[in-house]
């Protein structure tokens, strides 16, 4: 680091709390070093209330941009210049690029989730998807799926302030895409069971299972899985969560954590602010190594 850090080098950073688990400085820095880019990429511990302040900074210090996760992935969007027509459509953004002190949020979530899977070789198009969760990173996995061709589509979600973003998704994949959803209070234990039973695959898009809540999944019911579906955390660290611990108890033949969305996620950012493809395979066999756990 010291030796390819240098007056010219441009920053590029990460706002979300909490974030000191995350892996997309290793991911970034990496693909820096091995294609040799002066560029550094840092992870700052951003809230909403610091928001407004963190992302005037990206300005003022001529950043190239920054991802932006939980819990700012909506809350960001009035403080950028302009939206990428597929953000908009979302109502959240997990990227941001500075072109001379013009902010423009992107996302990349669902673009790399359906890419995750694709690298397992699986194909839920045509299929039936139960998602919990109706955030920035819910949303984005809802609206990409529902365009790529899932057909059918039950979202739950808490009765919080998140519901009214959950029906929005509802009626753009309905009015919009070929994909029928429906929504569902996930109070509903019943219909949460049943609707996982008939589905290709189940997403648990929360946090719940991240810190500090890593002791904790929304499904702690081995019976609500099958062995021929997918249950798949957007979480990664830890590395295996509480869902995924049900899900194996289960026998489900193909559980993942978060960190294949993570990386695709971040192949896409990476090309928006450096031009350039991230070196996909050599960050994968990093990421995905037996250390990888060990390394934040």
């Amino acid at each position: 680091m010291v030796d390819r850090i240098d007056g010219h080098t441009i920053l590029i950073g990460l706002m979300a709390y909490p974030i000191r688990h995350s892996m997309s400085p290793t991911m970034h820095n990496t693909s820096f070093v091995k294609l040799g880019l002066n560029y550094a990429y840092l992870a700052f511990e951003v809230g909403n209330k610091e928001l407004p302040d963190a992302i005037q900074s990206i300005r003022s210090l001529g950043m190239r941009g920054s991802n932006i996760s939980m819990p700012n992935k909506q809350k960001v969007i009035p403080l950028l210049d302009k939206l990428d027509p597929v953000a908009k459509m979302v109502g959240a953004v997990n990227t941001i690029v500075n072109d001379d002190g013009v902010l423009t949020g992107y996302t990349t979530d669902g673009t790399g989730f359906m890419k995750s899977l694709a690298d397992e070789n699986l194909d839920i198009r045509g299929e039936k998807m139960t998602i919990s969760g109706a955030g920035g990173a819910g949303t984005a996995i809802e609206i990409q799926a529902a365009n790529d061709g899932v057909k059918e589509m039950s979202i739950f979600n808490i009765k919080d302030a998140t519901w009214a973003n959950a029906e929005r998704n509802v009626k753009i994949i309905n009015e919009q895409t070929d994909c029928k959803a429906q929504l569902f209070d996930l109070a509903d234990q019943d219909a949460f069971k049943r609707e996982i039973a008939d589905s290709a695959i189940y997403c648990d898009s929360t946090g719940v299972g991240m810190k500090p809540l890593e002791d904790k999944t929304l499904v702690s019911d081995p019976s609500f899985f099958h062995k021929d579906m997918i249950v798949y955390d957007t979480v990664y660290a830890p590395r295996t969560t509480k869902l995924m611990t049900v899900a194996e108890e289960a026998g489900v033949n193909h559980v993942f954590n978060g960190l294949g969305m993570m990386l695709e996620q971040g192949a896409e950012a990476f090309k928006l602010w450096t031009g350039e493809d991230m070196p996909v395979d050599y960050i994968r066999n990093i990421l995905f190594s037996d250390d990888a756990s060990k390394v934040k």
